[in-house]
């Protein structure tokens, strides 16, 4: 039992750490943004929606982190739904017709499923 609570303990992340581990997820944003300036058209705009996305997705999981709560799990899992999104708009935006149409409801049925699984395991807890 004792082990159990320290290990609990040995968890807990204090207000610098989080500040902190913030910041570092700023940077290794601009790091990543930077990368795709070397891109050109659809590539860079994918790029960037996927270092939006870590970084979205890294926040949430570090406020999960920092104050674990079913609300900021469900946050991480809607930054993952929405990350994995935008990215796939972005890769549908390099096709035409019918078939961007396609990728574009593929998408959208993606996060819409990813979201409703992420309320019905909050809803079970």
């Amino acid at each position: 039992m004792l082990n159990t609570y320290l290990g609990a303990m040995a968890d807990v992340m204090t207000h610098g750490e989080y500040e902190s581990t913030e910041k570092r997820i700023e940077s290794e944003y601009k790091v990543a943004r930077s990368r795709c300036e070397s891109l050109a058209g659809n590539a860079e705009d994918i790029c960037e929606a996927e270092a939006r996305g870590n970084a979205s997705i890294a926040k949430a999981e570090l406020r999960a982190r920092y104050d674990p709560s079913a609300k900021h799990d469900r946050t991480v899992t809607n930054a993952r739904a929405e990350a994995a999104y935008a990215v796939a708009i972005e890769r549908c935006d390099g096709r035409a017709g019918d078939d961007k149409d396609a990728c574009v409801k593929a998408a959208e049925a993606t996060k819409v499923h990813a979201m409703s699984d992420a309320s019905a395991r909050m809803e079970g807890r």
